[in-house]
């Protein structure tokens, strides 16, 4: 039996389990086409519209998948294009929804996916916002059950934010930017903050691998479906993105 074949049947048989643990709750919201034998096969027409009943089944799955708290943890978000800027008046998917914003590589129409992922590239908490919000607004909720140590770029860069989570018991580790008063900070936080790139090559991979930005969505319920298929089509890698934790040999002197 081949490789890929095993592992549909065994993800099949993962969510037929969980549906069933959760068959009281969901069954009002169940897709009509759901049953064990599957006698019946929808056209692609009529299974484009019953792709959103399953939304809040995948948020509860989603959420079951998530990775263990390490301590160590690291903080980014990413653009959700889902058009060009240009064409954002005529845009009728997403009006009044999608919002105009600014990133490193320039202006966008759309969103920003927020993650946080652990030291073994697992993802702890998500959450999509407007493309017009501020990075750090969505922290305090995004870190609520974090624990350790935090790791972001320089637009994480905030007093208040770095106190509110340091009451939370989490240390909150970004960049420095020019002509701001150099402070301490321990060897090995120095070099986990180099690491950083672990939780962007997570968001390049959940775009180009999971493909969960594209602008041929016709519904926001379809646009956050794919959204979370995609993510945890990344969840159930085998192999994720990791860090290994090695710091540089220090003489001893006496």
């Amino acid at each position: 039996m081949p490789l890929l074949f095993c592992n549909i049947v065994k993800l099949f048989c993962e969510v037929d389990d969980f549906v069933k643990q959760h068959h009281v709750q969901w069954n009002p919201i169940l897709l009509a086409f759901y049953n064990k034998e599957f006698p019946d096969l929808v056209c692609y027409s009529w299974f484009v519209r019953l792709i959103p009943r399953c939304l809040l089944l995948l948020c509860a799955y989603a959420r079951n998948l998530r990775g263990e708290v390490s301590g160590i943890n690291f903080i980014d978000s990413t653009t959700i294009q889902v058009c060009k800027p240009k064409r954002m008046n005529r845009n009728k998917v997403f009006r009044g929804i999608a919002k105009k914003g600014k990133s490193t590589i320039g202006w966008f129409f759309g969103f920003k996916l927020h993650l946080i992922v652990n030291d073994s590239g697992e993802i702890l908490s998500i959450t999509i916002t407007s493309g017009n919000v501020d990075d750090r607004t969505p922290v305090p909720y995004l870190a609520k059950e974090l624990w350790g140590k935090l790791f972001g770029d320089k637009g994480y860069i905030s007093k208040t934010l770095g106190d509110y989570l340091l009451k939370q018991g989490t240390t909150l580790f970004t960049g420095m930017r020019k002509g701001m008063k150099k402070q301490l900070i321990h060897l090995q936080d120095k070099i986990l903050l180099r690491k950083r790139c672990i939780i962007e090559t997570i968001n390049d991979q959940l775009k180009n691998m999971s493909q969960i930005e594209h602008s041929r969505h016709r519904s926001v319920n379809n646009f956050m479906t794919n959204m979370l298929s995609g993510i945890i089509a990344y969840m159930k890698q085998p192999k994720k993105p990791s860090i290994k934790h090695q710091l540089p040999a220090l003489a001893l002197t006496n």
